[in-house]
């Protein structure tokens, strides 16, 4: 049986190894020039920066972690982390949560009294379940760690109301913190949130591209770039797939790219299957790119909730996640900005966004001046986040059913239309080919 996987990043690049590895017969077809999608990198000028944003190999599914360190081979690296948020001009301990010992002292205040008044509340009945996420994070944090860090920091992240957000794929992704972390961490004993971000590996040549290669070195040869599909039929029981020049043939049909990319490909596509894909809502990524002589500051990454710092929500510091990925005796910064199509990000030039995020950060006081800048650039990602808002379970079951009834698998962030980190991603894939016939 042949498979054909649309899109080879990293999801699609895993299933067909997948399939590869139990003998299937699987061809790959990637629009783009090159294999990767969001976990390609950009090499230049002695510089390594990932164009999707900052990644890091991590994960709490000890199978899925050990495929990805295992096809890197000698090719990794372990750190530990050292994450921070940037409140009010200090750099606090990451979670937010375990560093309330380092905020202001009225703040410090409102944080605890918040949170215990609110689970006091809450085990007396007297709060309602949450039904949206902003809900849902005063139901969990109280109003003071709530307003101070994580409503600001998620409207930011997300672009998006978080009263209009949905709340049912929070569970297990932003752990509840146990009370006694909360008291521990007010009065200043050191707590950790998150251990399994503790300790992390990176790809010590090659960024986070170096993992997509690693994964696909066996089935080079079953992938097609610069086919960029057009169009989708059903023939004699299998798939015809063109990209306008050419027709690949296959008796199933698994598709990772996004869903907006997928449907216009079919024909006869009801109308209510058109208005529920365009109504799911996702960001779009700008990643702006910084070299600089000297060094950066001892920090993993950056949380920013506050929008007068800059645009940017998070920032890295990828030198410190590698040797190799910034030229000798420098260093390099990688700044995420999200936005959608209209907003004033989208609007600003390459070269308005790179400024913006530069003096930024100098007035930070993570640039030491603009002599020390040596290298900028930058990458725009469309599909970068999915985001759920209210109405996310009803369009999204719409256009899965729709899919089912076509035959068309769906796996992978964007088309399973699921907030998957990359283990996420390569567990999917796992799951798909150990139920795949």
């Amino acid at each position: 049986m042949k498979s054909a996987v649309l899109g080879g990043g990293l999801t699609g690049m895993t299933l067909a190894r997948l399939l590869h590895d139990r003998d299937g017969e699987v061809i790959v077809l990637e629009g783009s020039d090159r294999i990767g999608g969001l976990c390609r990198s950009r090499i230049e000028a002695g510089f390594t920066f990932d164009i999707g944003g900052s990644h890091i190999i991590f994960s709490r599914d000890s199978e899925v972690l050990s495929f990805m360190l295992s096809v890197l081979r000698d090719n990794a690296d372990r750190r530990n982390r050292n994450t921070k948020i940037l409140y009010k001009g200090r750099c606090v301990k990451y979670p937010f949560e375990n560093g309330l010992y380092q905020l202001p002292e009225e703040d410090r205040f409102f944080c605890i009294y918040e949170f215990i008044k609110n689970l006091i509340a809450v085990e007396k009945g007297e709060v309602p379940p949450p039904t949206n996420f902003a809900e849902w994070i005063n139901f969990t944090f109280g109003r003071g760690i709530a307003e101070c860090y994580m409503i600001p920091y998620n409207e930011k992240v997300w672009n998006y109301p978080v009263d209009r957000m949905s709340h049912h794929w929070v569970e297990g992704r932003i752990p509840r913190p146990p009370i006694e972390d909360i008291i521990k961490s007010a009065i200043g004993i050191e707590t950790e949130g998150y251990v399994h971000q503790a300790v992390f590996s990176y790809p010590v040549r090659g960024g986070i591209e170096a993992l997509i290669r690693a994964i696909a070195e066996p089935i080079l040869p079953a992938v097609r770039t610069g086919f960029s599909v057009t169009s989708i039929r059903e023939e004699n029981g299998g798939f015809a797939v063109s990209d306008g020049r050419e027709t690949v043939y296959a008796d199933r049909l698994i598709s990772t790219i996004p869903l907006q990319h997928l449907l216009p490909c079919l024909m006869d596509v009801p109308a209510d299957v058109q208005a529920a894909c365009g109504a799911l809502r996702y960001n779009s990524l700008c990643s702006v790119f910084i070299g600089l002589a000297g060094e950066v500051p001892d920090i993993s990454w950056l949380y920013v909730p506050d929008e007068k710092t800059g645009l940017f929500n998070r920032v890295s510091f990828p030198s410190n996640y590698s040797v190799a990925v910034a030229p000798p005796g420098h260093s390099s910064i990688l700044a995420e900005i999200t936005y959608n199509e209209g907003d004033a990000v989208s609007r600003m030039t390459d070269d308005e966004v790179i400024e913006h995020t530069v003096e930024s950060l100098i007035a930070a006081g993570f640039i030491p001046s603009h002599d020390t800048v040596v290298y900028t650039g930058l990458e725009r990602q469309k599909f970068a986040y999915v985001v759920y808002d209210i109405d996310y379970l009803k369009n999204i079951a719409i256009v899965r059913d729709f899919c089912r009834e076509r035959r068309i698998d769906l796996v992978g962030r964007f088309s399973q239309f699921e907030y998957l980190n990359m283990d996420g991603c390569i567990r999917s894939a796992i799951d798909f080919v150990e139920g795949y016939p």
